[in-house]
């Protein structure tokens, strides 16, 4: 193998374990905070969500988590029963319900996030206005990937562990 596809071989993996890596913390990251505000993290999430493009439909919203319109629907009963959204009809169409974040709903939850925000800030700060550019593109686009993965998931068998292979008795 020459030198430069070693390199981009090394690169690749690196790329795929920081990817790995911040993935796993975010779900930590995610499951604590939603712990703190009493939701579980699928609810928190979907209320970034609205809290990032406003109000929308349940389909909207599943088709950019990749959920079902069902699940979705669960989401959005749990949080309006928390008091961090409310469903209002669509003026441009009353057959349509939208889901609203309530104007309390941020202001609960930004707290929990404002300390990683200032440090966040400050690693980015240390990256070019081209260099953030590329971050934007692979981020928008690992998203989109993983959205459509999501959805491809949820015609899936469940995985069940394997028996172990010791016998009674054994240690």
């Amino acid at each position: 193998m020459d030198e430069k596809n070693n390199t981009r071989s090394a690169l690749l993996r690196a790329v795929d374990d920081a990817s790995r890596k911040a993935g796993a913390q975010s779900v930590i990251l995610s499951e604590t905070v939603a712990r703190l505000a009493g939701l579980n993290p699928t609810d928190l999430e979907c209320l970034d969500l609205l809290n990032l493009a406003g109000p929308q439909t349940a389909g909207q919203l599943a088709a950019q988590t990749g959920l079902t319109t069902g699940a979705m629907t669960a989401v959005i009963d749990r949080l309006e029963q928390s008091g961090f959204v409310k469903r209002r009809d669509d003026p441009s169409d009353r057959r349509r319900v939208l889901v609203e974040l309530l104007p309390s709903a941020p202001l609960q939850i930004a707290p929990l996030y404002e300390p990683l925000a200032v440090r966040i800030g400050r690693v980015l700060d240390g990256f070019s206005d081209r260099e953030l550019r590329i971050i934007v593109r692979f981020l928008q686009d690992a998203t989109a990937a993983t959205t459509e993965h999501v959805q491809w998931l949820q015609g899936q068998p469940a995985v069940r562990p394997r028996r172990s292979l010791r016998r009674a008795g054994r240690a």
